[in-house]
């Protein structure tokens, strides 16, 4: 059967919680398991950026373990859409951002580092994981 609805081809994952950050430390995402998904969106909201100067930058890493003790900045062929393009500075309140990974390796994590930051980033993050191996996606939770 064809489905031609983008529900029942595409799965989401969370990535990171809503979550206010009020310093400079990263915020790891979530790994993604990609088995049954040929690509994987990671789509990325922020609220009002409180500092004057504040910056967020994207990265992207993947790795064949389920850990990614293996984990290695994802080469830039395998991107769809570039994390300088993905990332944020103090004058973005209220975007939402996204990029994607087309690469072979079964895990893939999102990492939002902070730089310059003395106030406060509200920020939360999804993948939507698409190219299914076989349709109906089912519902996680």
């Amino acid at each position: 059967m064809t489905y031609k609805d983008l529900k029942n081809n595409i799965d989401v994952d969370k990535v990171i919680d809503p979550v206010v950050i009020t310093d400079n430390t990263a915020s790891v995402g979530s790994i993604i398991d990609t088995k049954g998904f040929g690509s994987v969106t990671f789509v990325i909201a922020v609220g009002t950026l409180s500092d004057s100067d504040a910056t967020l930058t994207v990265s992207i890493d993947d790795g064949d373990d389920a850990s990614l003790s293996d984990a290695a900045a994802v080469d830039d062929a395998f991107l769809i859409g570039t994390e300088d393009l993905a990332s944020f500075t103090f004058a973005d309140d209220g975007e939402v951002r996204w990029i994607g990974y087309s690469g072979k390796k079964r895990y893939v994590r999102l990492t939002l580092t902070p730089a310059d930051n003395t106030g406060n980033i509200p920020v939360s993050a999804v993948a939507v994981k698409a190219h299914p191996e076989s349709v109906p996606t089912t519902l996680d939770s």
